[in-house]
């Protein structure tokens, strides 16, 4: 066993405030911004399209939106300390584990359906 495998195998710290969420959600990320000395919270707000490793140290999260008609994607790791809170916005259906499909579309065929059973 290498060292990174032992720290992932000792690493007990759950997701440290981030709420449960599914592919599919529309979530709000609020993410420290480092502008010269200051520092600000910015909101990345979209549709989280896939999710690696979620009990894993090095586990991240994609979340895309669209801004000006253009597609924009961010990726965000669970224990990133520039990552203030995740808000779950909307509970969505989806049944895939990744959703990429949604590059290509735009519009009405782009939504995501609500999930009114899950709370």
């Amino acid at each position: 066993m290498n060292l990174v495998d032992l720290v992932n195998k000792n690493y007990t710290n759950d997701n440290a405030g981030i709420p449960d969420f599914r592919t599919g959600d529309t979530v709000a990320v609020h993410a420290k911004i480092t502008e010269g000395d200051k520092t600000r919270i910015q909101v990345f707000q979209g549709v989280c399209i896939s999710i690696k490793k979620e009990k894993d140290l090095n586990g991240h999260f994609r979340v895309r939106k669209m801004s000006s008609g253009i597609g924009v994607e961010r990726v965000f790791p669970f224990h990133s300390p520039n990552i203030d809170k995740v808000e779950v916005m909307q509970r969505g259906k989806s049944r895939r584990s990744k959703l990429y499909y949604l590059r290509e579309r735009s519009g009405k065929s782009a939504r995501i359906a609500i999930d009114y059973d899950r709370k």
